[in-house]
C-alpha cells in the first residue's frame, strides 16, 4: 500500500504533453464513478482551488487544452470531499533544454513520495531562451549547481537571469582522463578503442570515489533554508547528473528499480538530439554503433554504481556522511523538505 493510496482514492497519477499546448492528465483509482475535480498551480503550492480546469466522473484521464509553455504547470486531482493528490510533468517543456526534469513523485520504499516542484535534474542550460528564464523565475529556482568541467562551462556558459535571482555554483566533475570536451574530439577522430563497457563503468565509480566534496556541497545546498528549489546538471544531463539523482533518490529513500528508470528515461528525452549527432559522426564514416554507449545512459553503468555503493557503503547515506560530510541532521531536514 503506498502512502497516497491510504490517504486518497486516487493514486498512480501521471502528466503527459502530447502537443505544445495540451496535457494528459491520467491516474488510477479503484472506486466506481468516482468524481474529481482538476485544479492547476504555477507550482505545487500556488494551486488555484476557487476554480476547476474541468470535472470528470467514472473517468481516470482527462485532456486539458490551451495550457502553452509559458509557465510550469502543477496539478490537484481532488475527489469530492476526499484528499486529492499533486502531480506535474516530469520533463518540463524548455524550449532550450531536452533533458530537464522534476524529480517529484517518485515513491520511497516507505510509501511516502518525493515531492514535486522542489529538486530538477537538467542537460547544460546554455540554450535557454527569454521566455525559458521567465519559466525558471515561475518555477521559482533558489540555486544551479553546475558539474560541468571549466572547458565545458567555457565553451557553453550557463544562461540565468541577469538579476541575479538565481545562485549559481559551478561545481566541476573532471576526472581529467574523462574529459567529455577531449572524449569528444577523440570520437570524431575515428577513436573509439578507449570506449568499452568497462571505461564506462570506471567513469560513474569515479564519478562516487572522486567526487565526494562535490556530492557533499550540493546535499548542504539541499539542507540549507534557501537551498530549494533547486537544480543540477551536466552537459547531457544522464552521467554526472544521473550519479547526484541517484544519490538524492536513494538517501529519500527510493529503491534501485525507481533510480534505473529515472535513470533510463534520459535515453527517451534525448533521443532526437542523439540521432542528429549520430548523423554527424555517420557523414565521418563512423557508425552509431561505435559511439552509441558514450551518447546514451547505459543501464549497467547505473547498475555497477548502485552495486557499488549497497556493496561498499551500505547505502548512500552512509556514503555521504563518511565521505562527503554530510551529517544526520542535513538527511533529517533533507527528507523534510522533499518528501510528504
Amino acid at each position: 500500500m503506498t502512502f497516497y493510496e491510504e490517504t486518497s482514492p486516487v493514486f498512480n497519477a501521471s502528466v503527459e504533453r502530447t502537443a505544445k499546448d495540451v496535457v494528459r492528465i491520467s491516474w488510477k483509482t479503484r472506486l466506481q464513478n468516482l468524481a474529481v475535480s482538476i485544479y492547476r498551480g504555477d507550482s505545487p503550492e500556488t494551486i488555484q482551488h476557487n476554480q476547476p480546469l474541468l470535472q470528470v466522473k467514472g473517468e481516470t484521464a482527462a485532456e486539458i487544452k490551451g495550457l502553452g509553455r509559458a509557465s510550469p504547470c502543477y496539478f490537484e486531482i481532488m475527489p469530492q470531499n476526499r484528499t486529492g493528490i499533486i502531480v506535474g510533468e516530469r520533463r518540463l517543456p524548455l524550449q532550450g533544454t531536452v533533458n530537464f526534469r522534476d524529480l517529484g513523485g517518485y515513491q520511497t520504499t516507505e510509501g511516502r513520495r518525493v515531492k514535486w516542484g522542489k529538486i530538477f535534474r537538467s542537460d547544460h542550460l546554455s540554450r535557454l531562451t527569454d521566455q525559458d528564464l521567465i519559466f525558471l523565475q515561475r518555477l521559482n529556482i533558489q540555486n544551479v549547481c553546475d558539474f560541468r568541467t571549466l572547458t565545458e562551462v567555457r565553451k557553453r556558459p550557463d544562461r540565468l537571469p541577469r538579476h541575479g535571482s538565481i545562485r549559481h555554483f559551478h561545481l566541476p566533475i573532471d576526472h581529467l582522463k574523462f574529459d567529455p570536451t577531449t572524449l569528444f574530439e577523440r570520437l570524431k577522430k575515428g577513436d573509439t578503442r578507449w570506449l568499452t563497457r568497462e571505461f564506462l563503468i570506471e567513469g560513474y565509480i569515479a564519478n562516487i570515489e572522486g567526487s565526494a566534496t562535490v556530492w557533499g556541497k550540493v546535499f548542504k545546498r539541499l539542507a540549507a533554508p534557501d537551498g530549494l528549489p533547486l537544480v543540477f546538471h551536466c552537459t547531457g544531463g544522464k552521467d554526472r547528473a544521473g550519479t547526484c539523482a541517484a544519490l538524492i533518490l536513494l538517501t529519500l529513500g527510493a529503491g534501485e528499480k525507481t533510480v534505473i528508470y529515472d535513470h533510463g528515461l534520459s535515453n527517451i528525452y534525448i533521443s532526437d538530439v542523439v540521432d542528429k549527432i549520430y548523423a554527424q559522426f555517420e557523414a565521418l564514416g563512423i557508425k552509431r554503433r561505435r559511439i552509441a554507449p558514450y551518447f546514451t545512459a547505459p543501464r549497467y553503468c547505473i547498475e555497477a554504481l548502485l552495486a557499488h555503493i549497497r556493496i561498499k557503503y551500505g547505502s548512500a547515506a552512509n556514503y555521504l556522511k563518511s565521505k562527503a560530510g554530510v551529517t544526520e541532521k542535513m538527511l533529517v531536514r533533507i527528507k523534510k523538505e522533499l518528501l510528504e
